[in-house]
C-alpha cells in the first residue's frame, strides 16, 4: 500500500515539477512584449490570452502536487492540537463531503468544455490572430483527474493514520526555508565559534606566560 501512495505521490510530483517550467515561458513572453511594446512600438494584442493560459495552465497543473506536499492553506488553528487520528478522522470527512464532490465536477464539466471548444476550433476572440482556447481547456479534466487520484492517496492516507494512528510517509521534495530553524542553526554555530575561540583575557595571560618563561 505504501508503495502504491508513493508512486501516486510521485506522479503529482513530476507533473508539478513539469507544469513549473511553464513560469519560464511566462516570464520570456511577458519580457519580449514589454520590449516589443515599448521599444519597438509594436504590441501583440495575443499575448494577453496566451499569458492568462499559461498561467491557468500553471495554476491547475500544480494542485495535485500541492495537495501531495500538503501545502494548501488551511485554517489550522485547532487542527494542529489535534492527535494524528482526530486530524484524519476531520480529513476523511472533508474530503468526501467537500473535495470529491467538487473535483468531479471540474473533471466532468472539463471533459464538456474541452470538447465544445475542439470541436469549434475555438481561439481568442481579443485578436484576429488569437491563439486557440482548446489546449488550455484540456487542461482542466487532465488537472481534475490528478487531483482524483491524489485525492484518493490522501483518503487512504486518512484511513491508515485511523487504523495505525500515525501518518504514512509521503513523497520527499525541495522544501521552504524554515526561517526558525536557520535562526537555531545560526544561533548555535555563534555559540560553538565563541566556545572554540579564546577569550582576549586567556591570550593576554598566554602572551604572559611566554613572556616570562623567555626572560
Amino acid at each position: 500500500m505504501q508503495t502504491l501512495l508513493l508512486g501516486i505521490d510521485k506522479i503529482s510530483t513530476l507533473v508539478g515539477q513539469a507544469a513549473s517550467w511553464l513560469i519560464i515561458g511566462l516570464t520570456l513572453m511577458i519580457s519580449y512584449e514589454v520590449f516589443s511594446r515599448y521599444a519597438l512600438g509594436t504590441p501583440h494584442a495575443w499575448v494577453l490570452d496566451a499569458s492568462n493560459m499559461l498561467y491557468g495552465a500553471l495554476f491547475m497543473l500544480g494542485g495535485a502536487y500541492t495537495l501531495a506536499k500538503r501545502g494548501h492553506v488551511r485554517g489550522d488553528i485547532l487542527y494542529g492540537f489535534l492527535t494524528p487520528r482526530g486530524q484524519a478522522g476531520i480529513d476523511l470527512v472533508l474530503y468526501l463531503l467537500f473535495f470529491f464532490p467538487g473535483v468531479i465536477a471540474l473533471a466532468w464539466a472539463g471533459v464538456d468544455f474541452f470538447q465544445d471548444s475542439l470541436a469549434q476550433n475555438e481561439h481568442s476572440s481579443i485578436a484576429a490572430d488569437g491563439p486557440p482556447i482548446y489546449p488550455f481547456k484540456a487542461v482542466i479534466p487532465v488537472a481534475g483527474a490528478l487531483l482524483l487520484l491524489q485525492g484518493l492517496a490522501e483518503v487512504i492516507r486518512c484511513v491508515l493514520c485511523l487504523k495505525y494512528g500515525q501518518w504514512p510517509r509521503r513523497e520527499e521534495d525541495v522544501e521552504e526555508v524554515d526561517v526558525d530553524k536557520l535562526k537555531e542553526m545560526v544561533g548555535k554555530s555563534d555559540v560553538l565559534a565563541r566556545t572554540a575561540e579564546p577569550d582576549s583575557d586567556d591570550r593576554n595571560k598566554d602572551a604572559s606566560k611566554l613572556e616570562s618563561t623567555a626572560r
